[in-house]
């Protein structure tokens, strides 16, 4: 297994095991700072003196007693690899490994006389219950996410893709956290060159410390400078697998609970485990009504101020007279209106969500109604501008995904600048400009935007609606096994 080379090294020359068990326990403590957390307990074993030590804050204390101090109190003599029952037994003779084991949890056994040291697996397990996650609800499917525990998440990766070719690679990503890192992918569906480009990039990475998978996006994505998410990250192991099958590729981190999913395109942000959960027809109609609220959430707001300042003739004359009437009370013009009014909603955004949720939820109804109410009252803002705002906000949220969501939020503000300096020109130049971007933006080598760049007609079976199984099934008449097996999985219909 590909590792990168992030051991750690206390001392500039490799220290080996003193027969002494105090210097050995002395050298240790010192190398730890002589940490609070250390604990020793004195064994005499063999007609030896000897000494346990481990980091309280890391290790499992019933663990150490039912599988180390009971075993050699019990025993007595004997040779102690065929005494202690802890999982994982390793003998080691250098001191600076340790150091490496001893703050990843592990006990160490020191035996007067002996230069040499009895590693035992008793690492502490602390996690949370599987549970649906709160970012990704569904209707129908699988309830359970992702947890903090890496191999409870790799555990239900495996229980539902009850493969051979499932391959899991361990990595040790970030010089000075040494965090566990695994890359997971189907042997026979992914790309040989697209799994050894993913695994040169995470060996690349030069952090000391790798704190969430954002870190590792940022690091292992493209074109960083682009406003679009080009790794799609979800806590749904469903989802995970679901990619894995159509031959993607899924990273996980341990102590963190978020899958990292590439390569993907933008319309896999679009796309809801309930589209394959419901009758297609319904399926490809909240489908269709997403991809028209990820239009509405970044255009409106500068359509709006392209007709109110350039263009108010494409209005119906009797709605011209009401918006003319409502905006002549502001003494500014759209674009700053625009801006008052997208700012105060992420300020309300913002602080419902680092509030609690009973706070939160009346923050919301104080800023959708006393606000609101209020700047119309005052004359700050137009009554056609709130509707427009609150419209745009509520076609942000139904984006599935948190990245695009932002992408979208963002993108919007550039748009109202070129729609309030040259109306409908400036807007067509701004998509023009987006849309240019899309087409050449690449993930892992794969076209962002297909199907629509490059052109593929196959590829609309799934991308805005979603035609029925059967007749996307349809497509995989010529194709090998293993491909129809993926295309089915993704469907619903991969286990048994």
């Amino acid at each position: 297994m590909p590792h990168s080379q992030n051991s750690l090294s206390f001392s500039p020359e490799a220290k080996d095991v003193s027969p002494s068990v105090k210097e050995n326990i002395d050298y240790i403590k010192e190398q730890l700072f002589h940490s609070d957390d250390i604990l020793e307990r004195d064994i005499y074993f063999d007609d030896r003196q000897g000494k346990l030590i481990f980091l309280e804050t890391l290790t499992d204390k019933h663990l150490i007693i039912e599988s180390i101090i009971k075993p050699l109190e019990r025993a007595k003599v004997g040779a102690v690899e065929h005494v202690i029952t802890s999982s994982g037994l390793e003998v080691g003779e250098s001191l600076d490994k340790a150091i490496s084991w001893i703050i990843s949890g592990k006990c160490l056994l020191f035996l007067e006389g002996i230069p040499e040291m009895y590693v035992c697996e008793t690492g502490l397990v602390v996690k949370r219950d599987v549970r649906e996650p709160d970012n990704e609800g569904i209707v129908r499917g699988s309830h359970d996410g992702f947890i903090e525990n890496l191999v409870t998440n790799l555990h239900m990766i495996r229980n539902r893709i009850e493969n051979p070719n499932l391959v899991v690679r361990y990595f040790s990503l970030g010089k000075k956290s040494d965090t566990k890192v695994a890359l997971v992918y189907m042997k026979n569906l992914a790309k040989e060159e697209l799994v050894e480009e993913v695994a040169r990039r995470l060996n690349l990475i030069p952090t000391d410390f790798i704190l969430s998978p954002g870190f590792i996006g940022e690091y292992i994505e493209d074109d960083t400078y682009s406003p679009f998410p080009q790794l799609l990250y979800t806590e749904r192991p469903d989802r995970t697998i679901a990619y894995l099958m159509e031959g993607r590729f899924a990273i996980l981190t341990e102590g963190n609970p978020t899958s990292i999913i590439a390569p993907v395109t933008l319309f896999s942000f679009y796309q809801s485990p309930d589209d394959y959960h419901s009758r297609w027809m319904f399926g490809s109609l909240i489908r269709t009504i997403r991809f028209a609220s990820f239009l509405i959430a970044f255009i409106l707001p500068g359509l709006y101020i392209s007709v109110v300042t350039f263009h108010p003739e494409v209005l119906p004359i009797e709605l011209i007279y009401s918006v003319k009437s409502s905006i002549e009370r502001v003494p500014y013009p759209s674009l700053i209106e625009a801006f008052f009014m997208e700012l105060t909603l992420e300020l309300i955004r913002e602080a419902g969500i680092r509030l609690p949720t009973r706070v939160s939820q009346t923050i919301g109804i104080v800023g959708g109604l006393v606000i609101g109410d209020s700047v119309v009252q005052t004359g700050l803002v137009s009554l056609p501008m709130i509707i427009v705002v609150a419209l745009t906000a509520i076609s942000a949220f139904v984006v599935p995904s948190h990245e695009l969501s932002s992408t979208v939020r963002l993108l919007r503000f550039p748009l109202m600048i070129a729609a309030a300096m040259f109306g409908f020109i400036g807007m067509t130049a701004g998509l023009f400009l987006i849309f240019t971007h899309l087409g050449k933006l690449e993930t892992f080598g794969n076209p962002y935007f297909s199907p629509m760049m490059p052109f593929k007609l196959k590829g609309f079976k799934d991308t805005f609606i979603r035609f029925p199984l059967w007749h996307l099934n349809k497509s995989t008449k010529d194709s090998t096994p293993d491909q129809r097996n993926s295309e089915k999985a993704i469907l619903g219909e991969g286990r048994k």
